[in-house]
């Protein structure tokens, strides 16, 4: 039958089904601080959830379907997270470090390898298996690794390596 024929009060009670989520296949490494982070998550999205099935029929079902979606992607990310040791030494980069690095224009960055769903480029934390957090792991102050980025490679120089902060 044609959606046009459908009763509008109907639809309104029908949601569509959101797109999952992805899971990524990198093992799911996470820093302390990122365990909890996603603890966290899943216990606001139960907590919604419980709040938008207490509404009833008069509940959006539309924001409780993308919620039961974000709740199975963070559940699941939660049961696979391997909660990595605590990033301590000054002489190799590692999940949790925070890293000072110079790029081919001489600008200095200065970022934290953190696990897959605590990335946020914007605070300077990067995933660990994104292109620039595989080329800083394992080095040491002084390297200079590769970068390989999809707008070309680049030449990036370690310059200090400091322990994961405590949070």
């Amino acid at each position: 039958m044609s959606r046009a024929f459908v009763n509008e009060d109907q639809a309104a009670n029908q949601a569509s089904q959101p797109v999952e989520r992805s899971i990524s296949e990198q093992p799911n490494y996470v820093t302390a601080r990122g365990l909890a982070l996603l603890q966290e998550r899943v216990a606001q999205l139960n907590r919604l959830r419980s709040e938008l099935l207490a509404q009833g029929e008069r509940g959006d079902k539309q924001r409780l379907a993308d919620t039961e979606r974000d709740l199975r992607y963070f559940s699941a990310r939660q049961q696979s997270a391997q909660v990595v040791p605590t990033a301590t030494s000054r002489e190799k980069v590692q999940i949790g470090s925070r890293v000072t690095y110079v790029d081919e224009q001489d600008r200095e960055h200065r970022v934290q390898l953190v696990g897959e769903d605590q990335a946020d480029i914007a605070a300077g934390l990067v995933n660990w298996g994104s292109p620039l957090g595989r080329a800083l792991l394992g080095a040491a102050p002084g390297d200079e690794v590769v970068w390989r980025r999809p707008a070309g490679d680049q030449l990036i120089e370690v310059v200090t390596i400091e322990p994961e902060p405590e949070t």
